[in-house]
């Protein structure tokens, strides 16, 4: 360990990946090509919502904004991680200060916007009439501020009292990447005021968010109920599907990651955990929205020169 008058640690060294050189360069490979698809098919569907004006309404506005986050976030850990990967596993206290804070931040606004998102839903279904009247360019810029809002606040409670504990001992983080349950084991001094606040920040940032997302669905449901036609019935749960399954990908990990003080969340599973709402969700947000979406088919073939989509 290195460390300042022999008290202060001054890096950390992840130990998510042991060095292996069989089994390291497979897993390169792995995580780049899955980091790769994620660029590109993050941006795609920004591209195309943004080209194709049949895409310029609310709901792919925010389909485009959690595509943005989705970058941000896995770009904040994962070209890290491949470098660890093949050689170097230290990080200076510094920089791991600064990916937590900006995996938090993002990840923060992203819970909120799932939110957002169900409340979009819920316009668009039980009010159609006033959808677009309500729903208006600066409501929707609005609302993304307001998540970002959340996600700057948030990231700060996590990352200032996190980062405002000595930490003198080990500096072994049996994790892939900067993490707040992860650094925590290492301070040394009690938690237990730690655990407190974030249970109360991971109670106001994933589990508000999330219980709203329950109640305006629960209501949406109530609503397709009572449509007469089971095609209208069909579409309209069709529209809600794929947000759901998002939503579900994303919170069940994250609340038992962040809603779990004092316990061994950071365990092998735990970090598979971590990888899966870091990794797979982000790549399988823009695959979710777009697979069964015929909008979004007719754009990419348009852009593409490919003449009509097949229906």
């Amino acid at each position: 360990m290195r460390a300042v008058n022999q008290c202060t640690v001054t890096e950390f060294i992840l130990l998510g990946f042991a060095p292996n050189p069989w089994i390291n360069p497979l897993l390169f490979t792995f995580f780049l090509v899955f980091y790769l698809l994620i660029l590109v098919s993050s941006s795609l569907l920004i591209t195309l919502i943004h080209q194709d004006s049949r895409l310029h309404t609310p709901m792919y506005f925010f389909i485009g904004v959690l595509s943005i986050l989705d970058v941000c976030y896995t770009t904040t850990t994962m070209p890290q991680m491949l470098v660890h990967i093949l050689s170097k596993r230290a990080i200076s206290f510094a920089r791991c200060v600064a990916q937590m804070y900006i995996f938090l931040l993002f990840g923060v606004t992203e819970s909120w916007l799932f939110s957002i998102m169900s409340v979009d839903r819920y316009m668009a279904i039980c009010q159609p009439l006033r959808y677009k009247v309500i729903m208006s360019r600066w409501v929707c810029l609005a609302l993304v501020g307001i998540c970002v809002a959340y996600g700057v606040v948030g990231g700060l409670c996590y990352t200032f009292f996190a980062m405002h504990l000595p930490y003198c001992g080990p500096n072994e983080i049996d994790h892939y990447f900067c993490e707040v349950p992860a650094i925590l084991k290492l301070a040394c001094a009690d938690t237990s005021l730690n655990d407190l606040v974030d249970l109360v920040t991971g109670f106001n940032v994933i589990v508000v968010p999330l219980s709203l997302v329950v109640i305006v669905y629960g209501n949406i449901f109530a609503a397709i109920i009572k449509i007469h036609s089971a095609q209208g019935q069909i579409k309209a749960f069709s529209t809600c599907a794929s947000h759901i399954t998002v939503v579900t990908m994303f919170a069940i990990p994250c609340i038992i990651m962040y809603m779990s003080p004092g316990s061994d969340s950071l365990s092998n599973s735990g970090k598979k955990m971590a990888l899966f709402y870091n990794i797979a969700t982000a790549f399988l947000n823009p695959v979710i929205h777009s697979l069964r979406n015929k909008d979004v088919k007719k754009a990419f073939f348009k852009l593409m020169g490919w003449g009509r989509a097949p229906e």
